[in-house]
Formats: C-alpha cells, sequence, structure tokens
C-alpha cells in the first residue's frame, strides 16, 4: 500500500470524532478520514465549482462518489492515488449536474466505470447537450475534453437499493424520490453508518432548485432518515451529522410554506422578489441554509406552487 493514514482502527476513529469536533473551517483540496477506509475531499466551490467527492475502500478496489468537473475529477484521481495503490473500479453519479458529472471521461480514461440511478439518463436527455456546450465556453476544463455532449454513465440501475458488497465492506446506492433533480442517488454504508448524499442535502447556502421537486424535497428526506445514520457527507459543505438532514428538510419546508402563505395573500411575484433580493424571510433554525440564491429559490417555489408542477417540469 501507498500512503496509508492512520490504519489502527482505534486511532482512525478518534481522529475522525476530533475532526467533527474541532473543525469549524472550509478546507476545499483537503481530504479527511471520516471512518477507517471512507475519505471525504471537499471541492472547492468558491473558485473551481468543484463538489465534494467521497472516496470509499473496498477489498481489491475504491470507489469515488461523484464525477466532479473534469479539473475537479483529476484532482480526486490523484488524491485517491495518494490514499490507495488500489484502482478506482466505480464512479457513482448522485445526479447529472455539471459539478458531479461532467468528470465522467476523466474517471473512464483511467480505468473505473461511471454509475448512476436511470433517472440521471432521463435528465441528461432533458437538459443535454446544450448545457454541456454552455459549459465549454465558460469552463476550459469541459472544453479540453473536445466532447459534443457529457459522457453518461457507463452502469445504471432502476432497482433501490444497487449493492455493492464484499469480505469487508458493504455499500448499498439508494433512490428515494425526486428532490433536487430526478435521478438523486445516495450512497450509504450500513456498517459505518455513513450517508453521502450529493446535493439532495447540502451543508450551507448551497441550494440549486432549478431543476427540483421542492414540495417533495422533505419527503425525500424523510425517507433517508429511516436509515441508521451517523456521518452526513454532503454534495457541497462540511461534513457533518443528522442534523444536516433535519436541517435541509426543514429549509426546503419552510420555504415551500413561506411562498405558499405569500400566494395565498394574493402577492404576485414581483411583490416578493425583486432582482436578487426577497422580501421572504426564513426562521432563524435554518440561517445556515440561507444565502445569496434565496431569492432565486423563492422564485422558482413560487412557480412550482402558482403553476402546480414541480420546478424540474416547468420550461427554463
Amino acid at each position: 500500500m501507498k500512503i496509508r493514514a492512520l490504519t489502527l482502527s482505534a486511532f482512525a476513529l478518534l481522529a475522525a470524532a476530533a475532526f467533527f469536533a474541532t473543525r469549524s473551517y472550509a478546507e476545499p483540496d483537503q481530504v479527511k478520514l471520516i471512518v477507517p477506509g471512507v475519505w471525504f475531499r471537499e471541492g472547492d466551490l468558491e473558485t473551481q465549482g468543484h463538489c465534494n467527492n467521497i472516496i470509499i475502500e473496498m477489498k481489491d478496489y475504491l470507489i469515488v462518489v461523484d464525477a466532479n468537473y473534469p479539473s475537479g475529477a483529476r484532482l480526486a484521481l490523484q488524491s485517491a492515488k495518494r490514499i490507495s495503490d488500489k484502482p478506482v473500479k466505480y464512479v457513482f453519479d448522485t445526479h447529472h449536474h455539471g459539478d458531479h458529472l461532467y468528470g465522467n471521461a476523466v474517471w473512464s480514461q483511467a480505468g473505473a466505470v461511471t454509475l448512476a440511478y436511470t433517472g440521471v439518463m432521463d435528465e441528461l436527455k432533458r437538459y443535454e447537450p446544450a448545457r454541456w456546450m454552455a459549459a465549454a465556453k465558460k469552463r476550459p476544463d469541459v472544453a479540453e475534453l473536445n466532447l459534443d455532449a457529457p459522457e453518461p454513465p457507463k452502469q445504471t440501475f432502476d432497482k433501490s437499493p444497487f449493492v455493492l458488497k464484499d469480505s469487508t465492506r458493504e455499500v448499498r446506492f439508494y433512490f428515494f424520490g425526486w428532490a433536487h433533480t430526478r435521478g438523486d442517488g445516495f450512497v450509504y454504508l450500513p456498517k459505518e453508518k455513513v450517508l453521502c448524499t450529493g446535493d439532495a442535502v447540502v451543508n450551507g447556502p448551497h441550494n440549486n432548485t432549478s431543476d427540483a421537486n421542492i414540495g417533495n424535497w422533505p419527503a425525500v428526506i424523510r425517507n433517508v432518515q429511516r436509515l441508521d445514520i451517523q456521518y452526513v457527507l454532503p454534495g457541497h459543505g462540511e461534513p457533518g451529522g443528522k442534523e444536516l438532514l433535519e436541517g435541509q428538510l426543514q429549509f426546503m419546508n419552510d420555504l415551500h410554506k413561506a411562498v405558499d402563505n405569500a400566494i395565498k395573500q394574493g402577492k404576485k411575484l414581483e411583490n416578493i422578489v425583486t432582482g436578487a433580493t426577497t422580501s421572504i424571510t426564513l426562521p432563524d433554525n435554518v440561517k445556515n441554509w440561507v444565502g445569496k440564491s434565496l431569492a432565486s429559490q423563492v422564485k422558482d417555489a413560487y412557480e412550482e406552487i402558482s403553476q402546480k408542477k414541480p420546478h424540474g417540469d416547468l420550461p427554463h
């Protein structure tokens, strides 16, 4: 094996506990041990637009959660090689957005099989190649792949959960319903009680509701909460515990409720959203998820409720 930090299980668990207890700032591009054989790599969202990656060690290979953008994929691949000399066999796309899937070709070239819930394919058919071509105009890492469209996942599943298992670990891949996108996939390690959420759960003001079903989002998280969970590894923001699930649920619930109340009071969209600002306020218990995108989230919720369709079903 190559560099293998904290190989003793007891010491590793203590280190993981200390990490959660003391960390209070973002560390993009740093790799942290969560439990023995599971690492969290925080993406540089602020300057590179990267998502987080999770690296899971199996007996003979590694699984990586999310392909990232191409530049993020290369960085995550480097991290995986530093952690272990085992090959990356599977890369799981939690959903179709570019910061989670556009790096697929990088991983395929490295010999990995990209994997996703079948709903991801449906979303790619719906939105691509238009989004890929737009990204190629802004992102050199996308343009330099010289592809006409993003590479779709090589393998999909339609029965949940899909399970990968060997003598050392069991990894379950779930679909619980339409929240952030129609294809939202979760990765769950039952023995370790680790959950990887993609963007269905984030830690901070990182929600994108454009392709969402805002009204159904809380129901999806309630389904997730039935699992025995100790560690929550989000698509963006720092790792945490079950409190991230409840906070994300309450944010979406309060967002939908506040906008629905405004509509019932006869308020028009222009009365509650002006440019990048909104008159809608949300309670302090969800302030962790409230940020500069609140106005767009209020707009999306308004359109979803007033048109009686999930926002992802509306033209945009």
